[in-house]
């Protein structure tokens, strides 16, 4: 059994609260641990030296383990580890292939061009912001074509919730392409939200990732549970009318 440990984030007054790192795991074997990653924990050590999801995924572990994809820290959702560096080596392949599918949910402020669509613009990471600028044509030998699928699955008053399917993976892809067709993340003033979020999260979440198992290549299936918060919890009903 996993310790309890409690987290806090350096430079913030709010505490995360007590937490088994062991309820964060969504699937472990000899060649891989998956996690579902709370908002607002770093996956990799940042400049604010607040615990890093790898960080206490090695401790639950009591191994290393190799990072196979990332999140962005305001972000929730599935964070896949290898266990070794053959496994490593085997899913970074199929990233690089297109083999890995990632599926994410959205809650956004503004209602899509259309109920369903493919985004394809051109995408370049500043390193100084830590800020992706994107535009509709390639604008420098730098930039990288970004492209996402998005299906609007239900709307409150004022929300969008969308299912966004990943083509490429971009840095801060799927937040600035929605940005850049009107519909930025609730929470996501990088890119254009009218406000933040209490806890420093944005309304994005790393909802599915679906890959080769590394030596049986069987499909695996990994789903993270949705954030305990009231507006996910009232876009909930969306996603049982979908299955």
């Amino acid at each position: 059994m996993s310790a309890r440990i409690t987290l806090t984030m350096k430079n913030s007054s709010e505490e995360i609260g007590q937490e088994r790192i062991g309820d964060w795991v969504l699937e472990k074997n000899n060649q891989f641990i998956a996690f579902s990653k709370p908002a607002s924990i770093p996956v990799q050590a940042d400049k604010t030296e607040d615990k890093s999801l790898q960080q206490l995924a090695e401790i639950y572990a009591k191994s290393k383990l190799h990072l196979v994809n990332r999140i962005d820290r305001p972000v929730s959702g599935v964070v896949l580890f290898a266990k070794n560096s053959k496994a490593m080596t085997e899913l970074t392949e199929q990233f690089k292939n297109r083999e890995i599918n990632k599926t994410y949910l959205a809650i956004v402020a503004a209602e899509p061009p259309a109920p369903q669509g493919k985004l394809t613009h051109w995408i370049e990471k500043d390193g100084r912001t830590n800020r992706s600028s994107i535009s509709d044509t390639k604008t420098s030998e730098n930039a990288q074509e970004a492209i996402l699928e998005y299906h609007l699955l239900g709307s409150s008053d004022r929300y969008f919730l969308l299912e966004v399917r990943l083509i490429s993976g971009r840095h801060h892809q799927v937040r600035a392409q929605l940005a850049k067709v009107g519909c930025p993340i609730k929470g996501d003033v990088k890119y254009g939200a009218r406000r933040g979020n209490k806890d420093r999260s944005i309304h994005l979440h790393a909802w599915k990732l679906s890959f080769l198992h590394p030596v049986t290549r069987e499909r695996i299936s990994l789903e993270a549970p949705l954030p305990n918060e009231s507006l996910w919890d009232a876009m909930k009903v969306f996603l049982h009318e979908e299955l």
